[in-house]
């Protein structure tokens, strides 16, 4: 990547739809520099000796543990790595951060309350806190003598933030606000010196405030009796005739959403990190124990049926890191190009989180999707072992299950990606329609021979009708919808449809760049080659199907027939041999007992 980036050269949000994009714009793990490398062993020193000898302490919550890790990673710089240097943080790059998370991701019920504190916790300061804010409180969260919390959803209001009922009353002085009201699924409310609160002023102007733990009328519920993440403080957050100072109005008054949803968009890009990193460390303990397991004389993990399961979870996640990465590298790129045209750091990373919503929310379903993936089938692997809660195979199976569920339920990301993307497409800012038309063109002509050359022939026109797949569903919904025959909001049967086929083909482009680049780059690539191909073989089956179910839902006659025979003719993908390429990729994880790339 240049070093001097111009913002129009930046990709924008979504434009992979429509957009060649080139290994050379992608970071990749395996460019880690020296740094890099020494940040991660400092992670996993941190992870393996401070955090997993602790681990029936964190279940338990014994000994305010939580707090105690809190303050050791903020004195190795892991609360501080996001922030700027004049509030006590290391100012590192979106890279390193992306590696950071992934690394605290193995640590289960302590990833949340690292990702609550250092995102949801500090990021509403940093991007809207006034001075006076950022320098009373960012310096003590850097370092771990202040933990933070945000309490955004209520009884009533979930997926639906702005039902919020909590209020904020100015005093007839002018110099607090009396906040009422009730918070619940508050991660790190048990420990927390620093709350992010949503209120609404007069009713109706929806507003952030930060409020002290010691804040009088401002008390908790007891510990959740949760299914997962034990670990984690979650609590109640009550507020009656909660007296905070009128300076503590964090950003402006009535503009909360703007706080709540675009450190959301952040939160679910850490998601797919956090995500990652449990994925990697459960395949490392599902490989180590089918070597060390023998059934009728041999190792289990010579087993056809296991080699299965071990390769299929290293595939997925092999395409859930290339994309976590790709993403990363987006942000990075996006946020040096505005810096460079004058604009404020701290403004720069919250335009590049909004700019990038649509990659943000893919993240975060296929993190949590692949994650549930690999901890299930690490239970199975570990069998009659991986149903005791002696083991960490179970844990690690109920811990996974919340993250699809919190940052936005994966039902609501799929359905924000798509909208997100039509809204983009009608304001002008993706050019869909001339591509979507092109598609439709391209219908009603002769079927042609299709040659590429180059590396990876077979991928790239896979990629390149896979787009045109999606192009055909979203142009002829929206079509539809133009002409008063469908209205897209109350189809959601249909955006889930659109939003996989959008998952589906950033993955699979992603994993092709990385292997691509990795090739250029001259290293071996037998697995990574086999890992992308039993990918791209299984991802165009689910784009036809879910292409063939949104098309079938709204549309009929001649007008269907033509689409589906276009769909069955941009689905073709030449044969794989999965089951060797599978065994490829699985007797490299046998070999190393680990996640292999």
């Amino acid at each position: 990547m240049s070093e001097v980036l111009i913002e129009k050269d930046v990709i924008k949000g979504g434009e992979f739809i429509i957009r060649q994009t080139l290994p050379e714009e992608v970071f990749i793990p395996e460019e880690m520099d020296e740094e890099q490398q020494m940040i991660r062993e400092t992670c996993d020193d941190f992870v393996y000796n401070d955090i997993f000898n602790n681990i029936e302490k964190i279940e338990k919550q014994a000994d305010n543990i939580a707090v105690t890790l809190l303050q050791k990673a903020g004195e190795l710089g892991l609360l501080s790595s996001h922030m700027p240097e004049e509030y006590g943080g290391m100012n590192l790059d979106t890279n390193t951060n992306t590696l950071i998370c992934e690394a605290l991701g193995k640590t289960g019920s302590f990833s949340v309350s690292f990702a609550a504190h250092t995102g949801i916790g500090m990021l509403p300061i940093l991007y809207f806190g006034t001075e006076e804010q950022k320098q009373n409180y960012l310096p003590r969260l850097c370092t771990g003598e202040l933990q933070a919390c945000y309490c955004l959803t209520e009884p009533g209001s979930g997926s639906d933030a702005l039902a919020a009922k909590t209020t904020a009353v100015l005093t007839e002085d002018g110099k607090h606000y009396i906040l009422n009201g009730q918070k619940m699924w508050i991660s790190n409310s048990g420990f927390a010196d620093v709350f992010i609160v949503f209120a609404k002023i007069d009713g109706d102007k929806f507003t952030g405030f930060v409020v002290e733990r010691d804040t009088e009328g401002l008390t908790l519920g007891a510990e959740e009796d949760k299914l997962g993440m034990k670990g984690s403080s979650t609590r109640q957050v009550f507020f009656e005739n909660a007296k905070v100072p009128a300076e503590n109005v964090l950003g402006q008054i009535g503009k909360g959403h703007l706080i709540a949803f675009n450190v959301l968009n952040v939160g679910r890009f850490k998601l797919g990190a956090l995500s990652l990193g449990g994925a990697k460390e459960s395949i490392k303990s599902a490989a180590t124990y089918a070597n060390e397991r023998h059934q009728f004389g041999v190792p289990i993990a010579s087993f056809g049926a296991i080699k299965y399961k071990l390769a299929e979870q290293t595939i997925r996640n092999y395409a859930l890191e290339s994309a976590q990465y790709r993403v990363s590298q987006m942000l990075q790129s996006k946020i040096k190009a505005l810096i460079a045209g004058g604009m404020e750091r701290e403004k720069a990373k919250l335009e590049a989180a909004e700019e990038y919503a649509i990659e943000c929310a893919i993240l975060k379903v296929q993190g949590s999707e692949v994650l549930d993936y690999t901890v299930d089938e690490t239970v199975q692997i570990f069998g009659g072992l991986g149903f005791s809660e002696e083991f960490g195979a179970a844990r690690a199976y109920r811990d996974s299950r919340v993250n699809r569920i919190y940052e936005g339920t994966n039902e609501i990301n799929r359905l924000l990606s798509v909208n997100q993307l039509l809204k983009r497409a009608m304001k002008g800012h993706l050019n869909l329609t001339d591509a979507a038309f092109a598609v439709q063109k391209e219908l009603l002509s002769p079927p042609k021979a299709e040659k590429r050359e180059g590396l990876y022939p077979d991928e790239h026109i896979a990629l390149e009708n896979a787009k045109k797949m999606l192009l055909i569903v979203a142009g002829a919904g929206v079509k539809s919808q133009m002409e008063g025959k469908l209205n897209l909001k109350h189809e959601q049967e249909i955006i889930m449809n659109i939003a996989d086929l959008m998952i589906d083909i950033f993955a699979a482009e992603s994993t092709l760049l990385r292997v691509a680049k990795l090739n250029r780059m001259g290293r071996e690539v037998k697995t990574e080659e086999a890992a992308m191909k039993v990918f791209f073989s299984d991802a165009m089956y689910r784009i036809e199907k879910n292409s063939k179910d949104a098309l079938c839902s709204f549309s009929e006659g001649d007008e269907l027939n033509l689409m589906l025979s276009g769909v069955k003719r941009l689905a073709k993908y030449a044969p794989v041999n999965v089951k060797e390429a599978r065994r490829t990729v699985a007797d490299k994880v046998i070999e190393m007992s680990n996640y292999c790339f």
